[in-house]
């Protein structure tokens, strides 16, 4: 079987990309990365001195014609965890449009106007998404599914904690694949029971086998138009109906809570670190550590706020320094820079306490070591790059899974 071509949206310094031709099975043939909130697009300007400018864009993909993105057999992306409720629909439009800058409808408008749609998806986002918006619990999720059952979709989606996995970060993240129906994938989920799909036959537990929970599947439908479902999804405020794992099939959802099933070699934090070549200016100051043990430590006091009202404030102790034969805590943009923080990684080596350097973050995510190492980029970027990203060995697993499958049904 040929490669499978790909279009990644929402790039970054491409996480996806990485995972999918580390298989040699996929090809990158169109790709976006823009970042609204910064004049200087930096993520685009690692993306582009990894892996070149062709067929590259750096523009808002909201302003980018649908005719302009090169036809792909997979359409990628970790697209912006935002408030995806439909705001209006349009006459004579091809369907319904959601709020201007929420960027799922710019995956929604490609889909919907692609001559020849991408026969597959394969997403991801936080995993608070089967649980928002708080008012709506699962609302969010099932205005994605929903759109994507009304493209001709089928959808199969599990959260991942890569550490579950043998990798070295916790990391939480859904990850949702998606058929169109005029796959064979499609054919074979379709006659599958839904169950056995989520447990056994799927292109994700191929990947990362599950144990089944012993709990019952729940199955619902979604019949609602967008709107409608939009405005009165869960709109009595309960738990999210959607578990851990799942699958959409012709506007039924099956859902499970699943466990992840794994004894194979696990990474922990000491396994990534740099023995010895660590910078010097990584390291935390005996003027510093006070500041830091503070912010790390459990806490009730009472604060102020600015109009001058007292409150009672408490939180937990934070693991300091961090432990170094578990997995890592997750990384977020905040990661960089000197100033003492709660939310920093500080680990304790044999020169004494410092933070964790680029590499050591880019290990983290299972990127090769400097991958976003370029002139003009200053380390504090370089960490936001990593909080943002995502663990690269579960794309190159799920992608090599996916691609086997469809080898298989395809004979």
């Amino acid at each position: 079987m040929q490669k499978l071509t790909v279009c990644e949206l929402f790039a970054g310094v491409g996480g996806f990309r990485l995972g999918l031709e580390n298989t040699k099975k996929y090809k990158v043939v169109w790709s976006n990365q823009w970042e609204p909130s910064t004049k200087t697009q930096h993520a685009s300007l690692v993306y582009e001195a990894r892996f070149g400018n062709q067929n590259h864009t750096n523009i808002n993909i909201e302003e980018v014609p649908t005719s302009k993105i090169l036809d792909h057999d997979l359409l990628v992306g970790g697209f912006p965890c935002q408030d995806y409720s439909v705001a209006t629909t349009l006459k004579n439009s091809k369907g319904l449009i959601g709020k201007k800058g929420v960027l799922w409808w710019s995956i929604h408008r490609i889909l919907s106007e692609k001559k020849v749609k991408p026969k597959y998806l394969f997403l991801e986002n936080v995993d608070r998404l089967l649980k928002s918006p708080s008012t709506q619990r699962g609302r969010d999720f099932a205005v994605m599914l929903k759109s994507l059952d009304d493209l001709g979709y089928a959808v199969e989606w599990r959260i991942i904690n890569a550490a579950d996995y043998g990798m070295p970060q916790r990391r939480r993240r859904i990850f949702f694949l998606g058929y169109h129906k005029s796959t064979a994938l499609y054919k074979q989920l379709s006659e599958t029971n839904p169950s056995d799909w989520i447990l056994e036959q799927g292109v994700i537990p191929t990947a990362f086998p599950v144990e089944n929970s012993f709990q019952n599947a729940i199955s619902f439908d979604l019949e609602d138009d967008l709107v409608t479902l939009s405005d009165t999804f869960n709109d009595e405020g309960k738990l999210s109906p959607f578990l851990n794992s799942g699958v959409l099939v012709n506007g039924r959802i099956t859902t499970l809570k699943t466990s992840p099933s794994y004894d194979g070699n696990r990474v922990v934090l000491s396994d990534i670190l740099e023995n010895g070549t660590a910078h010097s200016s990584l390291f935390v100051s005996d003027s510093e550590l006070p500041k830091w043990e503070y912010l790390k430590a459990a806490k009730k006091e009472v604060r102020t706020t600015k109009a001058g009202y007292n409150y009672n404030y408490s939180e937990g102790s934070m693991v300091f320094p961090d432990a170094l034969d578990q997995p890592s805590r997750t990384i977020i943009t905040g990661e960089g820079g000197k100033s003492p923080s709660r939310f920093k990684h500080v680990v304790h080596t044999k020169k004494g306490l410092r933070r964790l350097s680029p590499i050591e973050l880019e290990r983290l995510n299972m990127f090769p070591d400097n991958h976003t190492r370029l002139d003009g980029i200053s380390d504090t970027k370089r960490a936001f790059f990593m909080g943002n990203a995502l663990v690269v060995g579960i794309v190159e697993k799920i992608g090599l899974s996916l691609f086997q499958k469809i080898a298989q049904v395809s004979k």
